[in-house]
């Protein structure tokens, strides 16, 4: 026997057959656990940083909607009996169907206004390449630093020239303005997203670019959509500040200067003031009630590149 088989001999000895007649069976060795998994974990863990988190953030609306229930007067921590007189004082009294209104109609406006616009900027960062792109973008983003308070002065002025002043279509366009640079961002993200040898197709079939964009683009851009213009639409519904210095006429205030009017110099009426609050967060809450699903998707779809 020579040195060659001598080896074979001793590699495959191991993996004959042992006696009678059957074959050692090799289990592969296991891996060692990296880490602890998630079931793992214990469930107190999870579930007291959850409660204590909700806790924090249900004391202020129960507090809230305590004062708004409770009469006047009373010291319990149940709202019992419940009253609905704060409501109709806020409501009726205090012109807050008027407030109801104006918020509403400015809300949806720029809610429209700023997903229009920003559709079609963020189309063009997506699609085109232009010289000036890379510096219109960090613009963009550089803007997001300007608090709000340092653009009254100069769109006081341009609203003033245009007698614009006292007047909802200012706040509109303000609103706009402010909200229009981190939603055209955004918008353009969700268009990377969607192929574009889906409008190249839409394209050969005879489509020109607007009606590809609008048969193809535009309805996979659904959750995206929904997400920043329902978010421009909370954004506007309690932004306090434009309202606050372009409108001066009552008729005119938004929900959030209506709510600063119940508070005066040396008294607070908690009980119309949180009626107040309440007015103001129904519409919030029923938005995002129905639109959560879409939030999700839509913003988890410009999260990554597909």
């Amino acid at each position: 026997m020579n040195v060659k088989e001598a080896q074979l001999s001793t590699v495959t000895a191991p993996d004959r057959a042992t006696s009678g007649g059957r074959h050692r069976h090799r289990t592969a060795p296991v891996p060692p656990k990296k880490g602890r998994s998630y079931d793992d974990v214990p469930r107190w863990q999870i579930y007291v940083p959850l409660g204590v988190y909700l806790l924090f953030t249900l004391i202020p609306f129960y507090w809230m909607l305590l004062f708004a229930f409770r009469p006047a007067g009373s010291t319990s921590l149940v709202p019992w009996p419940l009253t609905f007189d704060h409501f109709d004082k806020v409501w009726n009294e205090r012109s807050f169907a008027i407030f109801f209104q104006n918020s509403l109609l400015v809300g949806v406006a720029s809610m429209l206004m700023t997903t229009v616009v920003a559709l079609a900027g963020g189309y063009a960062l997506a699609r085109f390449n232009f010289k000036v792109k890379q510096g219109f973008m960090l613009a963009l983003l550089c803007s997001q630093f300007i608090p709000g308070a340092l653009m009254l002065v100069p769109l006081f002025q341009i609203f003033a020239n245009l007698k614009m002043i006292n007047s909802l279509g200012s706040v509109i366009i303000a609103e706009t303005v402010f909200q229009l640079p981190l939603t055209m961002i955004l918008i353009s993200g969700f268009i990377k997203n969607v192929p574009y040898s889906l409008e190249e197709a839409a394209w050969v079939d005879g489509c020109g670019r607007f009606r590809a964009f609008c048969a193809v683009v535009l309805p996979l851009l659904r959750p995206g959509l929904i997400a920043v213009g329902s978010f421009a639409f909370v954004h506007s519904w309690n932004h306090f500040l434009f309202a606050l210095m372009f409108l001066s006429d009552q008729d005119k205030q938004t929900i959030p200067v209506g709510l600063a009017t119940l508070m005066g110099a040396d008294s607070v009426d908690l009980g119309a003031l949180a009626a107040g609050g309440v007015v103001a967060a129904v519409p919030v809450v029923i938005v995002f009630a129905f639109i959560q699903k879409w939030l999700v998707t839509g913003f988890s779809a410009g999260a990554v590149k597909g």
